[in-house]
């Protein structure tokens, strides 16, 4: 049987231990399960707890993949079976969304560098995994985006509060469109701190065994964490690509990008990227195809969220975003989107609302009210707070 998280320690020159977890399900491009989730959590609790451990490293298994995002066939079977029960029916949707935040929400805390091996495709649940990492090492061909719009959902995982730390209105301008970012991007959108090439990999993790790691009480008035992230800097740098990364599409078209979503009204946003399916630069034209066949009522709530959580806190961010994808179980297109896109694979989602006319402001605010009964605490009342 296929373990889909494998785990291991690795042993260096001072008996100081790193740990290693691999998201094991090539087939799937390592896609993340509520049993992955939970593994992971487990996992990187225990090693945080364990003074013998120097660092983590959070990879993912084969050469295509380190996580293309959640276990989306698993969300549409539980919207299937608790069809017109309402959110709070699906118990499946809410244990996966309140355990895949709660262990997002744990590596931005982390108390040990923490670094994620974003090779090849990042996407979604895997933009996740990623973001709250220390230490975000991508791929030369790494490919990194939030393309939920084209399955009915909107950027979640704490994408609302990365997206709007982005510079300039390019988050927003991702959320629209899905838009793929190359590993020049990944570092202009603030979503990368190193790259390497993926025939480094072997070299990088065997120097990683040969480093003086800290563990124990402060060393000569330095904590081990201290020592342990400059440490892994030195290493990554030392392995990082000698040629310079030349400017990506998204840094390219940024002046153009911001001055469109700079606007005060999606409508006029909409529009005008919309406008852009014949521009010459077929990233930017193949960005505005994906916005116009995408869901508008996700086009809206990624809008609303971004505006809502603008100023919100990491673990409140999580807790708006928690309802929103709850709700996004009972109402709006997730279904019809994972449908269509991966289940009878017609690729031609009847999204409903149907225009973004329809998923208006006012209809946007059910996805911001609570669907469990009075009286229940948050999910994620907790979270941040201990």
């Amino acid at each position: 049987m296929n373990v889909p998280v494998l785990f291991e320690e690795r042993f260096t020159d001072t008996g100081m231990r790193l740990g290693v977890a691999t998201l094991n399900s090539p087939q799937t491009l390592n896609g993340l399960s509520l049993e992955m989730v939970d593994m992971l959590d487990a996992q990187l609790r225990a090693w945080a707890a364990d003074s013998s451990v120097a660092l983590v490293i959070l990879q993912g298994a084969g050469e295509k993949a380190f996580c293309a995002g959640g276990d989306l066939h698993g969300l549409y079977r539980s919207m299937r079976e608790h069809a017109g029960q309402g959110a709070w029916a699906n118990t499946h949707a809410r244990t996966f969304f309140e355990h895949e935040y709660r262990l997002d929400f744990l590596i931005h805390c982390y108390p040990k560098p923490l670094l994620c091996w974003g090779r090849g495709i990042v996407m979604g649940g895997g933009v996740g995994l990623m973001m709250g990492a220390s230490h975000r090492v991508v791929s030369s061909d790494a490919r990194v985006a939030m393309p939920e719009i084209s399955i009915g959902l909107f950027p979640d995982v704490g994408a609302s509060w990365m997206l709007n730390r982005m510079p300039g209105r390019v988050g927003l301008f991702l959320a629209l469109t899905g838009a793929h970012l190359n590993t020049s991007d990944a570092f202009f959108a603030g979503m990368a701190d190193f790259r390497l090439d993926p025939a480094d990999w072997p070299r990088f993790c065997e120097a990683l065994l040969h480093q003086p790691w800290a563990g124990g009480p402060n060393q000569g008035g330095l904590a081990p964490r201290s020592i342990n992230d400059g440490l892994l800097r030195q290493v990554l740098l030392a392995h990082e690509p000698s040629e310079p990364l030349e400017p990506g599409p998204l840094r390219q078209h940024s002046f153009l990008i911001n001055s469109i979503c700079g606007e005060m009204k999606l409508e006029t946003i909409y529009d005008e990227l919309a406008g852009l399916t014949n521009h010459d630069d077929p990233w930017l034209a193949r960005a505005a195809k994906t916005m116009l066949a995408g869901s508008p009522g996700s086009a809206r709530l990624a809008y609303a969220l971004q505006q809502h959580t603008r100023l919100r806190s990491l673990d409140d961010v999580f807790r708006i975003e928690y309802v929103a994808a709850l709700v996004c179980t009972a109402h709006g297109d997730l279904e019809e989107g994972i449908r269509a896109l991966l289940v009878d694979k017609d690729k031609t989602p009847r999204w409903n609302p149907a225009t973004l006319a329809e998923a208006s402001p006012a209809w946007v605010q059910q996805f911001f009210q609570e669907p469990w009964p009075e009286g229940v605490p948050h999910p994620l009342e907790d979270l941040g707070r201990a």
